[in-house]
């Protein structure tokens, strides 16, 4: 599966499956999967989409790819290279390679550091312990991102949500990596600055080489920067597609509902197919014996309640997961 990957693979996740516990009343733990056999493959220069409800598993699926969660079963790979028989010596190397950029700028920044000792701190750690070179460094990506270098003296709480998150994507850019996993970065962002955010990560995806994983539960976000989207729910994919074949071929009924749930996605002929799902999604606890999807699916039949579908390729490396697909 993903044939069409193999060439220069950042990230590679084989078949990973996730599983976490809590305990119920009775102190007695419980178990549920936040994700089941997930694969994916991200490329150099690439952007890949995970889009879905919360809950379905991209933050989970982000975390494995950071190496900030490990699978119960299933591998990772970074540039080839199995994180589970990696050395010490390997992974320091890799780790400043594949970087993050989180949903709130605030919380992810140390508030009691200026924005001179935020970016000069991970350079220091990770390339060189030469602070005029590390400086250099800081003042430059701010360029990149579009601020000056008055705001080194500042604090962050000083500082508004968009400029936030410049300083939290030029701390990343510190170490010169390959891949940002980037989990939902506009959400906690005003609508204007939103588009700033987004027109700045496309400038720097093709001004510096950069291939990202882009976390979101908004199409249109994941339309505008996405090369691939890969949709999951209830911790499974369930379509993998082009963002060129949006709406040319027949997506899984599912990826409809997310569609369906953003009027300006929608052209005026569509608007009469729009989907009415009334049922909520399962409990990870209990899940269906077949698709996860069957009690929302308008388009149900007896063998999606009785046999998991399984993820097939289509043409124009396309994947979907539905018996009637």
């Amino acid at each position: 599966m993903f044939e069409a990957y193999e060439d220069q693979c950042i990230i590679e996740v084989k078949e990973v499956w996730k599983s976490y516990s809590i305990k119920s009343f009775w102190f007695k733990k419980t178990f549920f999967y936040a994700l089941l056999k997930v694969s994916l493959k991200i490329k150099s220069r690439e952007v890949v989409s995970l889009l879905g409800e919360s809950g379905c598993g991209k933050t989970t699926l982000g975390k494995i790819v950071l190496n900030l969660e490990k699978p119960d079963r299933g591998e990772v790979f970074w540039f080839g290279k199995n994180l589970k028989s990696l050395s010490s010596r390997e992974y320091r190397k890799l780790r400043p390679q594949i970087q993050a950029v989180f949903q709130d700028p605030y919380s992810s920044l140390n508030p009691r550091l200026k924005v001179k000792d935020l970016l000069t701190e991970p350079y220091l750690i990770n390339i060189s312990s030469d602070r005029k070179k590390a400086l250099a460094k800081a003042e430059e990506v701010l360029e990149k991102v579009g601020l000056g270098n008055e705001v080194l003296e500042k604090y962050p709480h000083s500082l508004s949500g968009g400029q936030r998150q410049r300083i939290a994507l030029a701390r990343t850019l510190m170490l010169t990596p390959s891949l940002i996993v980037l989990d939902e970065p506009t959400s906690a962002l005003d609508v204007t600055i939103q588009a700033q955010i987004l027109n700045l990560l496309r400038r720097l995806k093709e001004s510096l080489n950069l291939s990202y994983l882009l976390i979101t539960h908004s199409i249109p976000v994941a339309l505008y920067l996405a090369d691939f989207i890969v949709v999951m729910y209830l911790g499974k994919v369930v379509e993998i597609f082009k963002k060129e074949l949006f709406k040319k071929v027949s997506h899984h009924p599912y990826t409809l509902l997310l569609f369906n749930s953003r009027p300006e996605v929608i052209s005026k002929t569509d608007k009469k197919k729009v989907m009415i799902v009334q049922e909520e999604v399962p409990s990870p606890f209990f899940r269906p014996k077949g698709c996860e999807f069957f009690s929302r699916c308008p388009e149900r039949e007896k063998e999606c309640s009785e046999i998991p579908p399984e993820l097939k390729v289509r043409p124009n490396q396309h994947f979907i997961a539905c018996h009637k697909r």
